[in-house]
């Protein structure tokens, strides 16, 4: 069967949510399609303590709930944990198909967002948002005088390490290689600082818990000596990846990194689609970051509808 919108908005994390609160106040018949649940990253956040309106901490899935139903009472239709088999971005009616079903659309807004590399070893996953964090602007303030640990070495790991110096009693930070790959200046500043202890050649294997506190097993790549560290929380900065699978047989433009390309609108090179989000090529990604994507390139709908 075919259902017929004005918007399809693909990614209900805030910047998808936003967009589909603006364009449905706008009587603009809106749909958003995830493969997953609604909230994107910010669902698996354990506390937000920097987005704007709250005075005290919110819990991610609450503050992701609350975007949802904002949504729907304006009338956003809503297709979760819908496997997308196949879409068309180009010319005057797009479509996406999901579920055996198809979708159709003159406009289409892509926020799929991004997902931290993982490790891929034991205890990551199961102890994400519980120990292990991958953000040191949403997290970094509830280790305030505590001991972590940071597993990498390039630029956003030293620059996020920077900001966790300011809250944390001391870092350890396990590293792949012999010397650092952040930039010098910001290498300098993190081996000279005395809260700083970095472990050379070394990788994590797997992480455990030990009541609050998360028990990290890491190998020496040299000597293949197996270490044990306990500290209150672990942070993994070893790169983000866009969620672009399902939009790899496009002719959209993305990013050497595999990001997409946009304008200031949030303009895609295909008329019609916009991205907005943790999945457009930008310098910084933040829920508030997501949040404007996705309210710029709803009122570009709206505007052009």
């Amino acid at each position: 069967m075919s259902h017929h919108f004005d918007l399809i908005i693909i990614g209900a994390g805030p910047a998808g949510l936003a967009a589909a609160i603006y364009a449905s106040r706008a009587a603009i018949k809106t749909l958003v399609i995830d493969e997953s649940s609604a909230g994107g990253q910010v669902k698996t956040t354990h506390q937000v303590a920097n987005y704007p309106g709250f005075i005290e901490p919110v819990s991610g899935h609450q503050l992701a709930s609350n975007m949802k139903k904002q949504a729907e009472k304006y009338g956003t239709k809503f297709e979760l944990a819908a496997e997308i088999t196949d879409l068309n971005l180009v010319g005057a009616e797009k479509w996406v198909k999901a579920d055996g079903e198809t979708y159709t659309a003159k406009q289409i807004i892509i926020s799929t967002g991004s997902s931290p590399r993982l490790l891929n070893v034991p205890g990551e996953k199961e102890f994400k948002g519980g120990g292990i964090s991958y953000c040191a602007t949403c997290d970094g303030e509830f280790y305030t005088g505590k001991d972590i640990v940071v597993v990498g070495g390039g630029n956003s790991a030293m620059e996020e390490s920077l900001l966790l110096l300011q809250f944390v009693n001391s870092i350890t930070v396990i590293h792949q290689f012999d010397a650092l790959q952040a930039e010098k200046v910001t290498a300098e500043k993190m081996i000279q600082n005395p809260k700083v202890n970095i472990l050379w050649s070394h990788e994590p294997r797997g992480f455990e818990k030990n009541g609050e506190r998360m028990i990290i097993t890491a190998e020496n790549l040299k000597t293949k000596e197996m270490v044990t560290i306990e500290r209150d929380g672990v942070f993994i900065f070893v790169g983000m990846l866009p969620n672009v699978d399902a939009l790899k047989n496009t002719p959209l433009e993305f990013s050497k990194y595999g990001y997409i390309v946009t304008n200031e609108n949030m303009e895609t090179n295909i008329e019609g689609v916009y991205a907005a989000g943790d999945v457009r090529d930008k310098k910084y990604r933040q829920i508030a970051t997501a949040v404007g994507d996705g309210t710029v390139a709803s009122l570009e709908v709206i505007r052009k509808m």
